[in-house]
């Protein structure tokens, strides 16, 4: 299975992204299993959507990915009580996510994502404050914990000291 699912990851990779109509870009929040992703829109509406088996061994998407879906008939689907309300149609890789930055058909409450896709001068300040931020909670860090799911070596008493003693 040399070259499986050519086309799909070559429509995937071109440069180029426009959104159709009824197509919109939204991040995921989490993965809720059994190709269910819970997104979030440009108005912070949160909602579920498919993610279509043909992209389940070519695409791998995490928390705070973004997706372009097909949320034409949303209305319809929560109306009728489907808990599904849209579909993914396009996985964004990071250089699609700029470029649809820079056209303008970004929305704009993703500008400055906490993954760090965000770009402009605000966005570079505000990673540079977190890792100075993450790099002095470190100290605060308790140490780790035992391992308790292996036993732990013998520890060995000389008597020697024992003798000393008394």
């Amino acid at each position: 299975m040399k070259g499986g699912r050519k086309n799909l990851r070559r429509a995937c990779r071109e440069g180029t992204v426009t959104l159709a109509e009824g197509e919109s870009i939204m991040q995921v929040v989490t993965l809720r299993g059994s190709n269910l992703i819970e997104v979030t829109d440009g108005e912070a509406v949160k909602s579920l959507a498919l993610f279509p088996a043909k992209f389940q061994k070519s695409f791998w998407i995490k928390n705070g990915n973004f997706v372009v879906v097909d949320a034409s008939r949303r209305d319809e689907a929560l109306e009728s009580g489907s808990k599904i309300a849209c579909v993914v149609s396009r996985v964004l890789f990071h250089d699609q996510a700029r470029a649809l930055e820079k056209s303008g058909e970004w929305p704009a409450i993703f500008r400055s994502t906490p993954n760090g896709w965000a770009t402009g001068p605000e966005g570079t300040s505000s990673q540079a404050d977190e890792e100075q931020n993450s790099e002095e909670e470190d100290d605060d860090i308790p140490p780790l914990e035992a391992n308790t799911n292996r036993n732990s070596p013998f520890d060995v008493h000389s008597d020697t000291e024992s003798d000393s003693d008394s």
